[in-house]
């Protein structure tokens, strides 16, 4: 099936939450990381293409994000409630498919206790060890800064050299590309993906508490490719969730191609 012409649900707070829906079958929800939304992330409707024969496959856009409104103040479990919205129009129990930290809010919304019948998560961006500089404890507090001053091309940049660790100077090249203007439109939400972290990327272990009562399947699925902290991350959430199945994904980044995370998903579902 084509797209559909975009939609919305409405969260607990009024807040509206656009979307975009593809195919037919049971419903699959893609949760975007930082920074990302449907508009600028192609993967998601090709992602939905491809599984359209399969499943009703929705992505949106997060709270602040393309065409989604925002409700002060925030709280992680406002982007929940924006979730459960979604997944009442989609229907319920869902597959939810969370990368990078979507990944993350996708297992808080788990434990939560959304109607959730599987989790998949593409390379959650902890920091478990000494594989990569810590981010630093101040970054969400000094991403605020920069929003409430009127910088927020400095919050984007300090995203993308403390949390994706680019070098100041691509940053610099990346602040002269017509990019740009897209990364400072949602600067103010970056700071939401940092709180949703805590501290997972402090180099140490993983919070055991956190998601102790996640009881659905979950796909943990890295790149062999990708950055070695983001495969002993995934390798820790895999150790720490007692239904998780770890997928090593060959010669893939902290983006995999649309037909390689279709395999894996209808893998996945098909076993679970």
């Amino acid at each position: 099936m084509t797209e559909n012409a975009r939609a919305a649900a409405i969260s607990a707070d009024g807040t509206v939450i656009a979307f975009d829906a593809w195919g037919e079958g049971e419903p699959l929800i893609i949760i975007d990381g930082a920074t990302a939304y449907p508009a600028i992330n192609p993967l998601n409707a090709e992602l939905g293409q491809l599984l359209s024969g399969e499943f009703r496959t929705y992505a949106y856009d997060r709270r602040g994000r393309g065409d989604s409104t925002d409700t002060a103040p925030y709280a992680i479990e406002r982007e929940i409630e924006d979730l459960a919205a979604l997944i009442e129009v989609a229907g319920a129990p869902a597959t939810v498919f969370g990368w990078s930290s979507g990944a993350v809010l996708a297992l808080d919304a788990a434990v939560a206790g959304l109607p959730i019948k599987r989790l998949a998560l593409f390379e959650p961006p902890f920091v478990v060890d000494d594989s990569r500089p810590p981010l630093p404890a101040d970054y969400v507090a000094r991403l605020d800064a920069a929003v409430a001053a009127g910088r927020p091309g400095d919050a984007a940049a300090i995203f993308m050299t403390d949390a994706a660790g680019a070098p100041p100077e691509a940053v610099d090249g990346i602040r002269q590309s017509d990019f740009w203007p897209v990364m400072e439109a949602v600067a103010p939400t970056i700071a939401y993906d940092g709180r949703i972290m805590g501290t997972t990327m402090s180099g140490n272990p993983l919070p055991r508490d956190r998601w102790a009562t996640v009881t659905v399947p979950a796909l943990v699925m890295h790149g062999t490719g990708t950055f070695p902290s983001i495969i002993s991350g995934a390798r820790a959430l895999a150790d720490l969730l007692p239904t998780a199945t770890l997928l090593p994904v060959e010669g893939e980044q902290h983006s995999a191609p649309a037909p390689v995370l279709a395999t894996a998903l209808r893998g996945f579902v098909r076993a679970v």
